[in-house]
């Protein structure tokens, strides 16, 4: 049920609103506003995916729902009305209804994950007194388990220890420690214990098989947790392949709905791009002509997503064209770089091109920045996890450009640093974070000051 109520709320309260909008306005809800109703369901079951009806309240968690409603509203409503116009049905709906039911949901959202958080929170107390667990296995994954149910009063669990074969001096824990593993099926059947959370490393298969069979004279359930932190982690969580359980330990987030969702934001933002910044790409590509000699576009083969080659375009700001097995950097007044393209390059106008990129469907607006073949050829060999950050599209933009890294990589440090931030992305990846991205983005100009 919880799970379902933190899916479920943001989309429903995003759909009861406008229906509740266009029957205050003694509209009929039938035809396109059915259909629209279904589009924002699915828009918001996306983008509002962030929104944490669970957490308890504090002034700085309600500021942050505050923004991930704001942020993810703006990117439905954005896509909801460039659709619309695009299709050409915008004059099928009344503009007193959409503007008051822009106006109204997200006040209605955060009002609504007020009071689910308070009634969900009063119905789990009231049953975490009877749901009692142990985690057998005092290690790190234990107790970080044991911490992330205490964060959690909703989930109706309340541990009452750990069960580890090893001393309490060399496991580091004393308060909690209930016993050794072979006391855990007497303990389970005195205290009536509802949930056995197995925590132990994979070396302890036999140690686990014969606990488990000692358990089967129990009513008690049992959980295994996977040693997730043993791996490098994209994307972990658990799937159902021919009807045979797997577990995913890198995956791409962008698959299903969110490959769809994702496209449609990229489709909907490059294309508003191209068309308001036609006659400045077009007033650039004459500078660049009486500038100086050479191509207006410059073209370079770069890695793709899953490592396959793109060619990417940006306005040259070179007097040269480097796209070989050796390319050197731009460096703080470099005389290859030519006066304008020097403003280009600190204003990010070079990159305009690249939209047409998206459009193609060979890059995305937000994603890893793509690195040119000679430095991929180069870092991959140096930094473990290095291709990882292709298992999605490229971007224009990118976690790691928002967080200062932009322009000149100097050394392997810093080029380690900006792949862990790509690394970091995948693994939280969301239209919102995308969202985020974005606006930080336009926020701060696209100006750097390592672009050189």
């Amino acid at each position: 049920m919880v799970a379902l109520v933190n899916r479920l709320l943001c989309p429903g309260v995003a759909v009861a609103s406008l229906v509740l909008c266009v029957l205050v306005y003694g509209h009929a809800v039938s035809g396109y506003y059915l259909a629209l109703c279904v589009l924002v369901f699915l828009l918001s079951s996306r983008l509002l995916v962030d929104v944490d009806v669970f957490t308890p309240s504090t002034v700085q968690v309600l500021a942050n729902a505050s923004r991930t409603v704001i942020v993810g509203w703006a990117g439905v409503v954005g896509i909801v009305l460039f659709l619309g116009y695009a299709a050409g049905m915008d004059d099928h709906f009344h503009d007193q209804v959409i503007l008051s039911w822009i106006t109204v949901t997200p006040l209605l959202i955060l009002a609504s994950v007020k009071i689910a958080r308070v009634a969900l929170l009063r119905v789990s107390s009231a049953r975490t007194a009877g749901r009692a667990a142990v985690i057998v296995g005092a290690n790190y994954l234990g107790r970080v388990f044991a911490a992330q149910i205490r964060e959690n009063p909703h989930l109706g669990v309340h541990v009452t220890g750990f069960f580890d074969d090893r001393s309490p001096e060399r496991i580091g824990v004393s308060n909690g420690l209930i016993g050794k593993l072979a006391d855990v099926p007497g303990y389970v059947k005195a205290h009536g214990v509802h949930c056995v959370y197995i925590s132990l490393p994979m070396t302890a298969q036999l140690r686990v098989l014969r606990l488990m069979q000692e358990l089967c004279d129990t009513t008690a359930s049992v959980y295994f947790i996977p040693d997730y932190f043993a791996f490098d982690l994209i994307q972990a969580g658990f799937d159902n392949l021919a009807g045979m359980p797997v577990v995913a330990i890198r995956e791409t987030p962008l698959y299903g709905l969110n490959a769809v969702v994702k496209r449609a934001m990229d489709l909907t933002l490059s294309a508003a791009v191209v068309a308001l910044t036609s006659p400045v790409m077009l007033a650039i590509a004459i500078a660049i002509k009486l500038d100086s000699t050479g191509p207006v576009l410059f073209r370079q083969r770069r890695y793709g997503m899953d490592g396959s080659e793109l060619v990417v375009l940006k306005f040259r700001t070179m007097r040269v064209c480097e796209d070989g097995d050796r390319i050197v950097q731009a460096r703080p007044d470099d005389p290859r770089v030519t006066p304008l393209g020097a403003f280009l390059r600190r204003n990010s106008l070079d990159e305009l091109p690249q939209f047409f990129n998206v459009l193609r469907g060979n890059m995305s607006v937000v994603g890893p920045r793509p690195h040119a073949i000679a430095h991929n050829e180069q870092y991959r060999r140096l930094i473990p996890g290095y291709m990882l950050r292709h298992k999605v599209r490229p971007g224009i933009t990118g976690w790691a450009q928002i967080n200062g890294f932009r322009g000149e990589t100097r050394t392997v440090e810093e080029m380690r640093e900006r792949v862990e931030l790509d690394l970091d992305y995948l693994n939280n990846w969301s239209p919102l974070l995308d969202l985020w991205i974005i606006i930080r983005t336009f926020l701060s100009g696209w100006r750097s000051g390592r672009a050189y």
